[in-house]
């Protein structure tokens, strides 16, 4: 033999003579030397090709593909040999190896084995005459005049192999009928696989599970580099006319059944990509190969964005309306008469759409496969979504696809209607989950489409989120107030305790919660993009900060009131159904500059465990028409999960009298007026405007507002306090302060607090108490900002240091 393959060296270097080329065959002797002395060796076999199903015994295979899928686990392990059941499998393994299941497909295989023996033996004979050993490394004339001298037959010839393939069909046939379900099978009904598809499935298949068939096909194929079947080896194995053959090729067209479903694969091979496709090689999609004996874990692909959820939660968990509970239990019982349809659930974050997707699901019997649509983004050809439709189909789970509002963004990079229509296909429920309403715009056929909106939930099945998810004692727990102050989902409460529980384990060392953790918690799930059009403020003043009159005071607790009791009152006490529209608290302030109106407004926030936002009005109104609405239009939508109060000041910038309309200005401008009314109606937080005149708001704006509270200018009496509270403890003070004379300053509140603090810089810049010297001082300088006169009249002993 080696002689033989000197000579023909030789040969060829004598003929060619050039260094490319010996380099070349070289390369071609060093590649296929071994492997074509071993192709040569069986070839020389007589008995080749007729005893390949019996090559290895059925207990030898299942090793096989046992060691090849999950390492070298005893087969004991999985397969029980004396029962003849399936073992229970470990706890992280994620193969099920069922022994009929083994043995259905072993037995489809033999079919398999007998169509290539068969074929061996034609092989084998046509060439037998042949003495090339190198035949498969080139191509002589003697095979090219033999291609030429073989007629092309239409129809088929006498196949005497077929007898025996029948009687194993029909072997199979029956073994299926005394089985429950095999995976094979399964695969077949899944996607209606014709037989000749199951086949060529199978052809391919083989080699995935014992190497050695490689070497059949290399020999098959008349090339030794060719390994794995190609179109034309599956065509030939399972055609008997060239009219078969020529028609078997829609099997491998891009839109068959096996290429589309990514059941099988054909390789390029070529770096162009443009060999002929009888040249193509054939592989088996390994997702398929896991799946048919018995893997269950979900395609790599789609891994790190799916889950397949077997439901635990019924639709006797969801705390929902028993009216929306009987319509999902009508909507179930009626599914089998009716289209598969695709539901649309849309809402908030955590609003209940995909728990109520597996109570659906927990209904029917059946898992449901989660993806996020994060993996769908520039799928512009849809690979993915027909894998992840694949594996929904192998789970035989309903698919639900969460964020789909990310997929109909502009630079998503996926048609949406052809989504749609490639999930139309899928006859099973299908629920796409987002925030935002949707319509697929007639797209649909196969499927009904069923659109559900999710809302935030009430004050009563807020109440009953909170009662259910909070475990243990909690001190001074008041459900009614987190349930009326914070109109949050589920979802979002969840969450709130869970940051709740981490701050009382910084705190204290233990998960022990207080309502200030609770209130935390609900803080930091409150939207934050507020802070991008208003500014936030902390709220730190409490009632004790605070000079009032005792009527405005009790005003004041009143809308503290109003915003502890409004669940109990709109939701416990009815009045949620008596209003359609101002379930909000707009309250009005109306007073001169520094006479407590944010003070106030933060002491409600404070009091309620509320964010507060201020708002400039002045800063929001536009010269530009359309341009003021848009921003209140921002303002409202993003306070509608922002859990917070809105304080709008300087409310006199829009709030005017409404003008009588006399040019386009004055028309434009009522319509902004409507529109923030309109807002606030529809808006159901707490709303506070500050003005400096009541005056200026008419009866139309005050007809809609809860509370008109007037802050006027402290007398004698309420300055004194405030002059005797406005400093703090840590300050030295000297003795002299006079605070009955410093209350006869007819000044507010603010222009106090103005005061003191300069007087405190004065005095530190002296290195010494604060004394009256430098009250009086920083009187002068808030004077002269206010553009008051000092007089004598009003400094009295004091005047000499203002003159």
């Amino acid at each position: 033999m080696a002689e033989l393959l000197l000579n023909n060296i030789i040969s060829y270097v004598y003929l060619h003579r050039t260094i490319v080329d010996i380099i070349g065959l070289f390369l071609l002797f060093s590649i296929f030397l071994v492997p074509a002395k071993k192709v040569i060796l069986k070839r020389k076999n007589p008995d080749v090709g007729t005893n390949i199903g019996q090559q290895v015994e059925k207990q030898v295979a299942v090793e096989s593909v046992l060691e090849s899928h999950v390492g070298k686990h005893a087969k004991s392990d999985f397969i029980s040999e004396s029962k003849g059941t399936p073992e229970e499998l470990p706890s992280n393994s994620i193969m099920t190896y069922d022994r009929n299941n083994i043995e259905h497909l072993l037995n489809e295989l033999k079919r398999i084995d007998t169509a290539v023996s068969f074929n061996l033996a034609k092989w084998k004979e046509k060439h037998s005459k042949s003495a090339d050993d190198f035949m498969g490394l080139y191509i002589s004339e003697n095979e090219v005049n033999a291609i030429l001298q073989t007629p092309r037959e239409l129809t088929a010839e006498s196949d005497p192999v077929e007898e025996k393939l029948q009687t194993i069909s029909s072997d199979i046939k029956k073994e299926i009928e005394k089985q429950k379900s095999v995976r094979l099978q399964n695969l077949r009904d899944l996607f209606q696989l014709e037989a000749f598809e199951v086949d060529a499935l199978l052809i391919c298949l083989i080699p995935e599970l014992d190497m050695q068939y490689e070497k059949m096909y290399s020999y098959l194929q008349n090339d030794v580099t060719k390994k794995r079947p190609t179109v034309d080896l599956v065509i030939n194995l399972l055609c008997k006319s060239t009219e078969e053959k020529l028609m078997s090729r829609k099997y491998f067209s891009p839109a068959s059944t096996l290429i589309k479903n990514h059941l099988l694969y054909l390789n390029e091979d070529a770096q162009d990509g443009r060999i002929p496709l009888l040249s193509r090689s054939i592989k088996v999609d390994e997702r398929i190969i896991n799946y048919l004996l018995g893997g269950n874990e979900i395609d790599h692909r789609i891994q790190n964005f799916s889950l397949l959820i077997e439901p635990e939660k019924s639709l006797k968990d969801l705390i929902i309306a028993e009216k929306e509970r009987n319509i999902l239990i009508e909507l179930i019982k009626r599914s089998s008469s009716m289209k598969a349809p695709i539901f649309f659930f849309h809402g908030a974050y955590g609003t209940g759409k995909k728990m109520t997707a597996e109570a659906m699901c927990n209904e029917l019997k059946k898992p449901f496969l989660v993806v996020d649509s994060r993996v769908l983004i520039k799928d512009e050809s849809l690979e993915k979504l027909n894998i992840i439709i694949r594996e929904a189909l192998l789970q035989n789970s309903p698919l639900f696809i969460q964020g789909f509002d990310a997929l109909l963004e502009k630079d998503a990079g996926i048609n949406v209607g052809s989504l749609i229509q490639e999930l139309d296909t899928y006859q099973n429920w299908v629920f796409l989950s987002g925030e935002f309403p949707w319509m697929p715009a007639g797209i649909l056929k196969n499927h009904s489409f069923i659109d559900h909106a999710f809302p935030l939930p009430s004050f009563e099945y807020r109440k009953q989120l909170w009662e259910s998810l909070l475990v243990g004692n909690i001190k001074d727990l008041d459900l009614d107030a987190l349930s009326s102050k914070f109109s949050f989902s589920g979802g979002q409460i969840r969450d709130a305790i869970f940051i709740a529980r981490n701050i009382a384990m910084v705190k204290t060392g233990k998960y022990e919660l207080s309502m200030e953790d609770l209130y935390q918690g609900c803080k930091a799930q409150s939207n934050k993009n507020l802070s991008s059009l208003a500014k936030n403020i902390t709220p730190r003043y409490t009632w004790n900060d605070i000079v009032l009159p005792k009527d405005l005071r009790e005003q004041l607790k009143e809308v503290s009131g109003h915003i502890k009791h409004k669940g109990k009152v709109y939701a416990d006490w009815g009045f949620d159904n008596k209003l359609s529209l101002g379930k909000g608290l707009n309250v009005l302030f109306s007073g001169p500059s520094g006479a407590g109106k944010t003070m106030a407004a933060e002491i409600l926030a404070h009091e309620a465990g509320l964010d507060m936002y201020k708002i400039d009005l002045s800063t929001l109104v536009s010269k530009y028409i359309g341009q003021t609405e848009k921003n209140l239009s921002k303002i409202f939508h993003e306070a509608q999960t922002s859990n917070a109060i809105l304080f709008f000041d300087e409310a006199d910038a829009l709030f005017g009298k409404r003008s009588e309309v006399k040019d386009s200005h004055d028309r434009y401008a009522n319509i902004e007026i409507n529109y923030l009314l309109q807002k606030m109606e529809e808006y159901e937080g707490i709303v506070i405007l500050a003005s400096n005149f009541k005056s200026n708001i008419d009866e139309a704006f005050l007809r809609r507002i809860h509370f008109v509270i007037e802050f006027p200018l402290p007398d004698d009496n309420l300055r004194e306090k405030i002059w005797r509270q406005i400093f703090p403890k840590e300050t030295p003070l000297n003795k002299d302060v006079d605070y009955s004379f410093l209350s006869k300053f007819k000044i507010t509140g603010g222009n106090i607090k103005n005061i003191a603090l300069n007087a405190a810089f004065l005095a530190a810049e002296d290195q010494g108490d604060v004394k009256m010297e430098h009250i009086i001082r920083a009187t002068k300088r808030e004077f002269q900002k206010l553009g008051k006169l000092c007089t004598s009249a009003d400094f009295g002993g004091y005047y000499n240091l203002v003159k």
